[in-house]
């Protein structure tokens, strides 16, 4: 349990870290490549077993902490268009329901428990989740042709805990769960550096301490919000529906209560009623422990 609560302090600091970008007018992409750098660099750190090339190379997940740094850089950059396109408030909800994903996919393939109360408190969640997410009077309204956005933000987001989880069961070994973790954000480090020398080269790219200072704060929550995520997967007392439940409920309702109290967000009374339900889902999911 105490990964799962570091999991989500974490994460909830990468929110605060988000708001200050706004704030202080950060360059959130020149942030987030800087971010990726660090949080890899963490990862290599925290890894107590000298680093040798072959083991990684010859590692089962290698080409899956791959595919997993492209749709991490992939997913970020289609939630800034889903915010552009839709608002904030669809791009919150479409990344947090994907909890539905994983969710499923444990319930199915690994087969895990599915008691009354807990299958309750799963659907709670999601109601939650929507209406604490839903920072707007109205409700969702969607063009479209701009639909795609959060359908895809949705399933990456899903297909990354899900591969977390498959990953974490069947390949990744306590060890190396640092090095496989700085892995993933180094092939997303090594995208978004690709891109950043692009720019360099058009003469597009505007680099300022600033920004880099901001990538070096987000990167380590980054680095041990996924760490410790994975370590609260390996815990043999809850099951991956029971930690992503917990977690993405937690994260939202903990990232929710900071910008009322720190930066004065204003909620309707569906965002209130949406956190009474998130205290109520937790706590029903793990009774179930």
């Amino acid at each position: 349990m105490i990964y799962l609560i570091l999991s989500v302090f974490a994460s909830s600091l990468i929110f605060i870290i988000f708001k200050l970008f706004s704030r202080y007018n950060v360059d959130t992409f020149q942030a987030i490549i800087i971010n990726y750098i660090i949080a890899c660099t963490s990862g290599i750190l925290a890894y107590t077993s000298p680093i040798k090339i072959d083991t990684i190379i010859n590692a089962n997940w290698l080409y899956s902490a791959m595919a997993l740094g492209v749709i991490f850089i992939l997913i970020f950059n289609l939630m800034a268009i889903t915010t552009q396109k839709n608002g904030l408030s669809v791009a919150a909800v479409a990344s947090k329901m994907s909890i539905a994903i994983p969710v499923l996919f444990g319930i199915i393939v690994y087969q895990e428990s599915t008691g009354f109360l807990k299958l309750s408190g799963i659907l709670i969640a999601l109601v939650a989740v929507y209406m604490t997410a839903m920072k707007t009077a109205g409700g969702v309204s969607i063009k479209k042709e701009n639909l795609i956005f959060p359908i895809l933000v949705f399933l990456g987001s899903g297909i990354i805990d899900t591969s977390l989880k498959f990953l974490e069961t069947n390949y990744v070994v306590d060890n190396d769960v640092p090095i496989f973790s700085a892995t993933i954000f180094g092939f997303a480090a090594v995208i978004g550096i690709f891109i950043l020398s692009y720019k360099a080269i058009t003469g597009t790219l505007k680099l300022s301490f600033k920004n880099i200072l901001a990538g070096i704060a987000l990167g380590i929550p980054n680095y041990f919000s996924i760490y410790f995520l994975i370590q609260a997967l390996k815990n043999e007392h809850m099951d991956s529906a029971t930690v992503f439940t917990i977690n993405n409920v937690s994260i939202l309702l903990v990232s929710t209560l900071v910008g009322v109290l720190f930066f004065k967000e204003v909620l309707f009374l569906k965002n209130w009623i949406g956190i009474i339900l998130a205290i109520i889902s937790i706590i029903m999911v793990a009774f179930t422990i």
